[in-house]
């Protein structure tokens, strides 16, 4: 199927929109597109600095391939963890020395976090490094997963997983852009509420990322 740009309207309204969205992901990660960076939480204050050094990071944004339609499978973080407690989060984690990638670590911390086996995922490619204000340097690895899922999950580290449908997160109606106070300062994030699940910081930020890499013209 011959594709070129099209947009978020076309896309998401046509008869076969999972479809239509997986084929034009494949179309613009093998064409080389490259979105804008995206940072977490944008300061009200322009000279507002970022912590350094910043931490890396790699996370698996895995597409579930269903029948009905295209979902991502998304965890809830155990409440007692250091990190980002109790958030919404995409399966990944701290670069190791051992990790010979971004995508060596997306899949380790994948497996380890919710028993994502390799064989299932077939990897598309890379979203552009994001800057949280906690610190991290993430880089997001976009992939296709094969269902059946046989899950395990790291009950030290995941509450629960959940996988709303991949149509719904990049639908821009869905986008919100909020308020909260962070160290003083005021700062901007996205959030993407879905079914009282509050998907906000990094994970809503990669996702409009991912938005800005399907349907900005260029």
């Amino acid at each position: 199927m011959a594709i070129g740009f099209m947009s978020e309207s076309l896309v998401l309204s046509a008869a076969d929109s999972s479809g239509t969205l997986l084929t034009l992901l494949r179309h613009r990660f093998r064409a080389g597109v490259v979105a804008p960076p995206t940072q977490e939480a944008t300061p009200t204050k322009p000279d507002a600095a970022l912590p350094l050094p910043l931490v890396h990071a790699a996370v698996l944004v895995p597409i579930i391939l269903r029948a009905t339609g295209a979902t991502l499978l998304l965890t809830q973080r155990t409440a007692h963890l250091r990190d980002h407690a109790g958030q919404i989060s995409f399966p990944g984690g701290r670069c190791e020395p051992s990790d010979a990638s971004p995508e060596a670590t997306a899949l380790r911390e994948a497996e380890e976090e919710v028993g994502l086996i390799a064989e299932q995922v077939e990897i598309l490619g890379r979203l552009p490094e994001y800057h949280t204000v906690t610190g991290f340097l993430i880089t997001p690895v976009v992939a296709l997963v094969t269902p059946p899922l046989n899950l395990k999950l790291d009950d030290f580290e995941v509450a629960e997983v959940f996988e709303p449908p991949l149509e719904f997160l990049l639908d821009q109606k869905n986008h919100q852009r909020q308020q909260r106070e962070f160290q003083g300062e005021t700062r901007e994030y996205w959030a993407i509420p879905w079914q009282g699940r509050y998907i906000w910081g990094a994970t809503a930020g990669i996702l409009i990322s991912l938005h800005h890499f399907l349907f900005t013209k260029t």
